[in-house]
């Protein structure tokens, strides 16, 4: 079961050729870049390196200390271990200085509370009309995740809900097999923004209640977790559509982007087993989306189901739909305003001249996104603690890794020295698995059905609190705690889940302790 990485998934890589995204002469055993981002300067790896490669990732069989660079889980790239909340907010390691000015400025972008338009700050303004957030930092709060609203003085900043409604199936994106086409809300949009500027009418307010599920462990313990019901409230444009589909969305932690976007398609790819055909009853698959910025399909990498491609585009989309800042992908300076909200489309735009007439430019915008690539992952400095190393065998033995994949090596990029050629060690397979009714949105994202999410990279999960000021997990924060955010897993980790609930209380809580060290 655990070697599953080893095989490649001919169907899938199929699905890219077929789209588009390489000709079928790229099609070779030291062709590794499939749908990466055009933009990497890649050397190709030689066949030697793909053989040191291999047994670099190779799944360890040894429990006993931590493996060669474990400590260093983003390679060269880690960073110390600070005990403050800036732990997330540190460039990558070994950064030269004139890089390091270039991630300071798109700090500073990150970091920026835009205004309305007109305003006298002309590089500041052109802020909704309908937004969610102020600024990019008010929900990636200290660079790490944000949380659900607790209790009715507590906005809900750094959550909203996406919502669409179906589309003729094939009516777009035809060029990607199994696509799952849906629509926006023909008046509320992609996803409902719950403030706007003067003048004009923000959409909705968010309603979450709770309702307590009470989960029996072996040892007598008893772990209550909180099951949502999430309601669009206060709708300002009229009803929803009658078959609009909802899904929560909690901003995620930002660490190690880059090192994600740097690993090889075709390693992520080669773990997609979508028939199960090994019988292990995990049957990951690959999201593959449509690039408003190379126009063609592409590996769907970043967000709660995989539906952006790059780091640059996943950017743009939050400047767009979550504050309605104009950029170089989504130049519409009304954001996320309808065509049935005539007079958000007539709100005034921030659009200048002197940045090509958006409210964020090309230029910006890839600060923005080269900051965003850097923010570097903590060193684990327990990683050879013993009952570290005990709950790292739990998490083995369980089935975690047949998702949450420990390791991958990166491109070596020409242009990009953080990211190139690294041993890194993410935790997950960035594919789509069906994790059960109980997390189901049963909202479609491209190829991502309503019962699947990518699997999430566990990189400084154990730091959440400590950054973020509050412990919230998985997509929409219902999770208080690791162990509830593991006793909510279903589908797939079905199986992991009932072992983990029948595991003597001392392998929980070194598993435990094995996530909080990571």
């Amino acid at each position: 079961m655990l070697t599953r990485w080893t095989r490649p998934n001919k169907a899938i890589v199929a699905v890219i050729f077929a789209a588009g995204v390489l000709p079928a002469a790229a099609q070779g055993p030291q062709t590794t870049p499939f749908a990466d981002d055009p933009h990497l300067s890649i050397t190709p790896r030689t066949v030697d390196e793909s053989a040191r490669i291999a047994a670099a990732v190779a799944p360890t069989r040894d429990f006993t200390r931590a493996e060669p660079f474990e400590v260093n889980p983003g390679g060269k790239a880690t960073v110390r271990r600070r005990t403050n909340a800036d732990a997330f907010s540190q460039p990558s390691g070994g950064m030269g200085f004139d890089r390091e000015l270039d991630f300071k400025v798109g700090n500073g972008l990150f970091r920026k509370i835009w205004v309305s338009a007109p305003s006298s700050t002309v590089g500041s303004d052109g802020l909704g009309p309908l937004y969610n957030a102020r600024g990019c930092q008010n929900c990636h709060i200290k660079d790490g995740r944000g949380h659900p609203p607790e209790g009715p003085e507590d906005t809900a900043v750094s959550m909203f809900l996406r919502i669409s409604v179906p589309s003729d199936p094939g009516a777009e994106a035809t060029e990607i097999t199994e696509f799952l086409s849906t629509a926006p809300d023909p008046v509320y949009g992609g996803q409902l923004q719950d403030f706007a500027t003067p003048g004009q009418k923000a959409e909705y307010r968010l309603g979450i209640t709770y309702e307590d599920v009470p989960v029996a462990l072996s040892g007598g313990e008893i772990v209550t977790l909180r099951a949502p019901t999430y309601t669009a409230e206060d709708l300002r444009y009229g009803p929803l559509h009658p078959d609009a589909m909802l899904s929560p969305r909690v901003a995620p932690q930002m660490i190690g982007l880059g090192l994600l976007e740097a690993i090889p398609a075709a390693d992520i790819l080669a773990l997609a087993d979508p028939e199960d055909a090994d019988g292990d009853g995990i049957s990951g698959r690959a999201n593959i989306v449509w690039s408003h910025e190379f126009d063609r399909p592409m590996l769907g990498r970043f967000g709660l189901k995989a539906g952006a491609p790059t780091v640059r585009e996943q950017s743009a989309a939050a400047f767009a739909g979550d504050i309605g800042i104009s950029n170089p992908l989504f130049p519409d300076d009304f954001g996320e305003c309808t065509a049935e909200q005539v007079a958000c489309r007539a709100a005034p735009g921030g659009g200048d001249a002197a940045h090509g007439g958006f409210e964020i430019d090309a230029e910006g915008l890839d600060l923005v996104t080269f900051y965003s690539r850097n923010l570097a992952v903590p060193e684990r400095p327990d990683a050879g603690a013993a009952e570290v190393l005990h709950g790292k065998k739990v998490f083995y033995d369980s089935g975690c890794t047949s998702c949450h994949t420990p390791k991958f090596v990166t491109h070596r990029l020409s242009d990009q020295p953080e990211q190139s050629f690294q041993l890194v060690w993410p935790y997950t397979d960035m594919l789509l698995h069906d994790m059960g009714e109980g997390l189901a949105d049963h909202r479609p994202e491209a190829r991502a059905t309503g019962h699947e999410w990518r699997t999430p990279p566990l990189w400084g999960i154990g730091l959440t609190a400590q950054v973020s000021g509050v412990e919230t997990y998985l997509h929409d924060g219902r999770a208080r705690t690791l162990l509830e955010a593991i006793l909510w897993h279903g589908g797939e980790a079905e199986p992991a889940r009932q072992r983990v609930i029948a595991m003597p209380p001392a392998d929980r809580a070194a598993l435990i302790a094995f996530l909080e060290s990571l």
